[in-house]
């Protein structure tokens, strides 16, 4: 397998011919279903664009010319055919690849693009900085989904680039009718119609394409004499807009996706090239799941391990909560961004479909019609993974919470999530909701207390709530000794001197850690304050106790509940001195979850340790 070599690089992909060609796709898939089958990661979107990627490295010269890849999880090929094809068995674990473009690891990569809707902006401002400084010979090409075409970013950006002339943009649409999910909306039953108009695979001696390719774009574009019967022509969106538009092409065949793309990397104004391509293709079992074409794959197990018995996901604990509570209450409603069953919202829509929207990959618009729900008498859950909630940060301030609107936001993979990567992690939500006015946030630890939460949160009309959990199994049920005005008090210790406040997932390895240091002859208590915004009254009565506070939460410190609670406990005069543990306010390295709260002292013996260096600290200095 030459492609594996580590000099090769898109040089050399330029030198083969069509059979070649045809074999390096080939062995380019062959290597992601044995690499990513056993690292784990983003499979189905990564076969779907073996051809293109090929294509696109023989027509452009990166790193000369950019290409910006939306969403990132598409570019192990593009990783592959850069020079990192023999690092694929590192994917996603510590100190090997990233599971989306990192300027760390290579020039060919310009962005982490791993949030969507965000390539074409990006182009546009490449374009720009080329043409301000003469580099005009030098082309953007940004490879965009149709699902991140669901996006208002997206349109923000055309609307733009579209005034753009003698700016080399490409822009790539790679079609395949899906993001996690089908895509939904108007723009997918757009570019539907438009794979009905024409369709060249490359295949006759004759070019039957309506290619919609002109020296300029104008009235006199639509040739009415190219309509029949069996082709009909209809004028793209993007045309309206003022770009030139090719396609559809098959987005795997490389041949004609070559020649269309030479052409409007010559062209020198913003051109769309649009191209169809199958989520899955040429691997089986990936073609035939019928939920994602196997967007994303676990680690396969070591073949020495035992299967471990299967625990519930946090995930699939909401998913059956919502259901339940759906089912008595006939006002509560669900809104997803293209993300149904990921966020556990699948069951749901089984049972009542009319219950739940999908707004595409839009959180924006996801929040504010929320609001507009809300004010017409329903009760929206807003289902949103806590990373993507950063997008729509103005419209809970402004849209839901000023107007005191009931929003309950499930924020899925909240705190550290790993594997994915820096903006992946939850790590932000904390920080960012604390200051929203009248906003409950609550964290819970265990399986019955998210069942509690979120009944609790539903019941809430007159102000938005928040829950947040983390990526993965549940963790343990872990009742509480006793609830004191809504606290839980989960260890009680002798006679303690310090206050451990664990926050949602952390309860557990607070109480570990409690139990470790009482070895060394340190009592601590542990308390879980369920609602952490505001933060309770009771806690700040309980805290009155105690020499030193101390709270854990899988958050970035800056901001996070640490903060809260030390301003609260400053404004009630309570002399107790506080510590917040927390993740670095940093961009993490991808990682597992475990590593990462590992190396941020967020495990039970991590917390342990910190316990004995606040006190040794203290001692010094007394």
């Amino acid at each position: 397998m030459e492609i594996i070599d580590p000099a090769i690089g898109p040089d050399y992909l330029r030198k083969l011919s069509e059979d070649e060609l045809t074999s390096v796709c080939q062995e380019i898939r062959d290597h992601l279903v044995s690499s990513v089958t056993s690292t784990g990661g983003h499979l189905g979107s990564n076969l779907g664009v073996v051809e293109l990627t090929v294509a696109l490295h023989r027509v452009f010269d990166s790193p000369i010319d950019k290409v910006v890849w939306d969403i990132g999880h598409q570019s192990y090929v593009h990783k592959m055919v850069t020079g990192r094809a023999n690092e694929l068995p590192t994917l996603r674990k510590l100190d090997g690849l990233s599971g989306y473009p990192s300027q760390r690891e290579s020039v060919h990569d310009i962005v982490e693009n791993s949030h969507a809707s965000t390539s074409l902006a990006y182009a546009g401002g490449l374009a720009r900085a080329f043409e301000r400084r003469g580099e005009t010979e030098r082309s953007v090409v940004a490879v965009i989904g149709d699902g991140a075409l669901t996006g208002g970013m997206s349109w923000e950006a055309l609307n733009n680039i579209a005034l753009l002339r003698n700016h080399r943009v490409v822009i790539v649409v790679n079609d395949n009718g899906r993001s996690y999910a089908p895509t939904v909306g108007g723009i997918a039953s757009h570019l539907a119609a438009l794979q009905k108009s024409a369709f060249y695979d490359g295949t006759g001696t004759e070019d039957p394409i309506v290619t919609r390719y002109k020296e300029r774009v104008g009235p006199e574009s639509v040739n009415s004499e190219e309509s029949t019967d069996e082709l009909t022509y209809s004028r793209s969106i993007f045309e309206s807009l003022g770009f030139a538009y090719v396609g559809p092409l098959d987005g795997h065949h490389v041949p004609s996706l070559e020649e269309y793309l030479r052409r409007a990397k010559d062209y020198g104004d913003p051109v769309v090239v649009h191209c169809i391509t199958r989520k899955g293709n040429g691997y089986g079992p990936a073609e035939n799941e019928p939920i994602d074409r196997l967007h994303t794959v676990k680690p396969s197990p070591s073949s020495n391990a035992k299967s471990p018995a299967k625990k519930k996901s946090w995930t699939s604990v909401f998913s059956e909560e919502i259901s339940v509570l759906a089912d008595t209450h006939s006002h509560i409603v669900a809104v997803t961004a293209a993300m149904s069953d990921a966020v556990g919202l699948g069951r749901l829509f089984e049972v009542h479909p009319d219950r739940v929207m999908d707004t595409g990959i839009a959180e924006q618009y996801a929040v504010t019609s929320a609001a507009g729900m809300a004010l017409g008498g329903l009760h929206p859950v807003v289902s949103i993974y806590s990373t993507f909630l950063n997008r729509a940060f103005d419209q809970i301030v402004l849209d839901v919470a000023l107007h005191g609107c009931g929003v309950t936001f499930v924020l899925d993979r909240a705190g550290a999530t790993g594997e994915d990567g820096p903006s992946h992690n939850g790590m932000w939500d904390l920080s960012l909701l604390q200051v929203v006015p009248s906003l409950h946030i609550a964290a819970p630890r265990d399986a019955p207390s998210l069942v509690e939460q979120l009944r609790e949160a539903v019941r809430v009309d007159d102000a938005p709530t928040a829950i947040r959990f983390p990526k993965g199994e549940v963790t343990e049920d872990l009742p509480a000794s006793r609830r004191i005005d809504g606290i839980d008090v989960l260890h009680e210790g002798t006679d303690p001197e310090i206050l451990l406040v664990g926050i949602g997932a952390m309860a557990p390895s607070c109480v570990a850690a409690a139990k470790m240091v009482e070895e060394y002859g340190i009592d601590a208590a542990v308390v879980d304050p369920r609602w952490i915004k505001p933060v309770p009254d009771a806690l700040v009565h309980f805290a009155r106790r105690f020499r030193y506070v101390v709270s854990v939460e899988d958050s970035g410190r800056v901001g996070g509940f640490g903060s809260a609670i030390s301003q609260r406990l400053t404004d009630a005069n309570v002399m107790a001195r506080v510590h917040s543990l927390g993740l670095p306010q940093d961009f993490p390295e991808h990682c597992s979850r475990s590593e990462l709260l590992n190396s941020s002292c967020l495990t039970p013996h991590g917390i342990a340790s910190s316990i004995q260096g606040i006190l040794e600290s203290d001692s010094a200095h007394n």
